[in-house]
């Protein structure tokens, strides 16, 4: 018998920390070889984290909310099989189907490469300012038994010694509220009456992406640290309207043939079972653009000084997730067709909104979509996503007074815009593009029948 640790892997490229999100496992747990221990989150999404040992859990490093980081020891699980110490161990052993070399200078871990390593030294937990060590977590071994609680109330609790396991949560759905932990802190007498929480204010709300408190219900200053997939989008939207010239261009068109189409196509047996909407079409017609003016699908490399243009087409589509906005892309969107566009979004959005985009979903993107319209919102000046040369925004379908022909009638219609960079794209290629868009959306049968 012997311990082996596992230690917190890169599942990007490059990334040097993640935070805890649920654990999946207690100390005292047996488990098997690839069986699920963690929910991490890292600055790309929100992934689960197999076990490379089968044995017994023995300690579990680090809460749910603590960020660890690349190369910390995350659980230590006595095995039957002698494994290494984990003080000489920088890495766990890798699967039997796992790679047994890596390039120089890498040293092997479950999933990408990349162990962060200081003057020789694995880079431990970043810890906030007077934090003790973190110790072995015991965790309770049914997760869905885990408190539920924002960030911040979270960190009170910890701050002032209250064990939100002993504490009943008055928020929506049972979230453990402030007041809630500030109950618990002044005793007994000042326990919650089972009166549940008006339906006008909320205990909670959503923001950048985190569940915080409601205005009534919150402290007078919230701080939220912006890591993970928060830090992510702050960074890429600095490093693209700050990097990049953006302009743009816009169209309103009839799109009533879009909708129709839909229609009629939503009781077609070939498609049974598949959801179909306008953002499909729209996918097909940006691909179409592509197809018709390359430019568009390009990149800037400031570094070479080189506009890169690719005749594949890996399209972004921005995606609201509970943990904050994503970009994953459906690779080579562009050779797909109408059923095959609408599988691919549906499997695209679900697996966003379940929290389990793998950070390969992410990773080279060539055009993007962001769809505004399931807000209401008419339209959007959107920034551009790292590495692309253009994206489209596109508004509400609505019915809106259009003219056709000497008579004014009510036609649905959707704003769409674009915006790009102005280093490699010009108005005029914009214009061309987005009016192509439109064109298609007037009539799409047409467009997807001439190819």
């Amino acid at each position: 018998m012997s311990e082996a640790t596992f230690l917190l892997p890169d599942v990007g490229e490059g990334l040097v920390e993640a935070e805890i999100v649920a654990w999946k496992v207690a100390v005292g747990d047996v488990v098997t070889l690839n069986q699920p221990l963690v929910d991490i989150e890292t600055a790309k999404a929100t992934v689960e984290l197999p076990s490379p040992y089968a044995g017994t859990v023995t300690a579990l490093h680090g809460a749910v909310g603590d960020v660890m980081a690349v190369g910390a020891p995350l659980v230590v699980i006595e095995t039957d099989v002698d494994a290494p110490p984990a003080a000489t161990s920088s890495a766990p052993a890798p699967a039997a189907d796992a790679p047994t070399s890596v390039g120089a200078g890498r040293t092997p871990v479950l999933v990408g490469y990349g162990v962060a390593e200081d003057d020789g030294a694995v880079t431990r937990r970043r810890r906030r300012p007077s934090e003790a060590p973190v110790a072995p977590v015991p965790v309770a071994s049914d997760p869905s038994r885990s408190p539920r609680s924002t960030p911040p109330v979270r960190l009170y609790a910890k701050q002032h010694g209250v064990d939100l396991a002993t504490v009943r949560g008055t928020g929506r759905d049972g979230v453990i509220t402030r007041d809630d932990v500030e109950r618990a802190l002044a005793g007994p007498a000042s326990a919650p009456t089972n009166r549940p929480a008006a339906a006008s204010e909320p205990s909670t709300t959503r923001f950048v992406g985190r569940e915080i408190e409601s205005w009534s219900t919150g402290p007078l200053e919230e701080r939220i640290p912006v890591r993970g997939v928060l830090r992510s989008m702050a960074d890429a939207m600095v490093q693209s309207a700050f990097g990049a010239p953006h302009a743009a261009v816009w169209v309103r068109v009839d799109a009533t043939g879009t909708v129709e189409l839909l229609e009629g196509l939503r009781d077609r047996p070939a498609l049974a079972g598949v959801r179909l909407s306008p953002l499909t079409i729209v996918a097909l017609a940006v691909c179409d653009a592509a197809r018709h003016f390359p430019g568009l699908n390009s990149s800037f490399d400031a570094s070479a000084q080189e506009v890169v243009v690719r005749r594949r087409v890996n399209l972004g589509i921005a995606a609201n997730t509970a943990r904050g906005l994503i970009v994953p892309n459906i690779k080579g969107a562009d050779t797909l067709d109408l059923r095959g566009m609408a599988v691919a979004l549906n499997g695209l959005v679900d697996t966003a909104r379940a929290g389990t985009t793998t950070p390969e979903a992410m990773l080279h993107t060539t055009l993007a979509i962001t769809n505004v319209g399931p807000f209401a919102v008419d339209g959007a000046m959107p920034i551009l996503p790292p590495g692309t040369g253009a994206i489209i925004a596109v508004g509400q379908v609505a019915r809106r007074p259009w003219v056709v022909g000497d008579d004014v009638v009510a036609r649905h219609t959707v704003d769409l815009s674009m915006s790009f960079d102005h280093r490699q794209i010009d108005g005029a290629l914009a214009s061309a593009a987005i009016a192509h868009v439109g064109r298609f959306l007037t009539d799409p049968a047409a467009s997807i029948i001439g190819g």
